[in-house]
């Protein structure tokens, strides 16, 4: 994938590529405790697409998905991390997923609600983080349930116990290390969605921006980069995503 004068433009206008990195999501980023700068897979694609464009790296980083993807949809940052939604849709052009993440519902031990069909019932609150993918899916799916919102995913747990409410949704992976680190809770069977994380870039720099991102996101699968990645930070559920199928 040659880079031409176009392209730098359309995403280093600047000369340097700002990328949105979200420390919501612990599946894709998150900071070290050694050195205080932020890594991942996010972190890993980001520098591997400044590479290959042959421009420096700025990454800009935030504490939740709802800043992370206004970030890229107000032009502070040139590309993003996100799950796939039609509302961020409107402003952002996303490529085809790279990996897949469950969305998993957490209770109490003790709790009545046993399965996923029981959640979207009178009386049920259900927190997520504010502006997350499951914010915005919830928002739309819940028609009963009411939903409270924490102010990023990673505080959704301790949310939900301080404000007694009776179901947290999120990341898998989440979920089950705050179980795991508070006790007392538990699972609930299954997934309420499978959460498709893109690369995306603003629409208004152009389709030709848009497509090399696209073909970038689908090298980087097929190389097997985006496997690799998940595998040195050692994370667990989540999936590379398929290959993009072009019709």
């Amino acid at each position: 994938m040659k880079t031409d004068h176009e392209l730098l433009s359309a995403f280093a206008p600047n000369g340097t590529l700002r990328a949105s990195i979200n420390l919501g999501n612990p599946i894709l980023a998150n900071t070290d405790p050694a050195t205080g700068q932020p890594g991942g897979v996010s972190v890993d694609l980001a520098t591997e697409l400044a590479r290959r464009l042959d421009v420096k790296l700025d990454l800009v980083v935030f504490k939740s998905a709802g800043e992370s993807v206004n970030a890229v949809a107000t032009e502070q940052a040139d590309v993003g991390f996100f799950a796939i939604d039609p509302l961020r849709g409107e402003q952002i052009a996303f490529t085809a997923p790279y990996v897949v993440i469950e969305g998993a519902y957490l209770v109490r031990q003790d709790s009545p609600v046993t399965a996923m069909d029981q959640v979207d019932r009178d009386g049920v609150r259900v927190v997520v983080g504010k502006g997350s993918a499951y914010d915005l899916y919830l928002t739309r799916e819940l028609k009963q349930a009411e939903i409270f919102r924490a102010p990023t995913s990673p505080a959704v747990v301790d949310t939900f116990l301080r404000e007694n409410l009776e179901v947290a949704a999120g990341v898998k992976q989440q979920l089950e290390a705050d179980a795991a680190r508070l006790g007392g809770l538990r699972l609930l069977d299954g997934h309420f969605m499978l959460i498709r994380q893109a690369m995306g870039v603003p629409k208004s720099r152009g389709d030709k921006a848009s497509a090399y991102l696209a073909a970038f996101v689908e090298a980087m699968k097929k190389s097997g980069f985006v496997a690799d990645a998940l595998s040195r930070h050692k994370i667990q559920g989540a999936a590379v995503a398929p290959p993009q199928v072009s019709g």
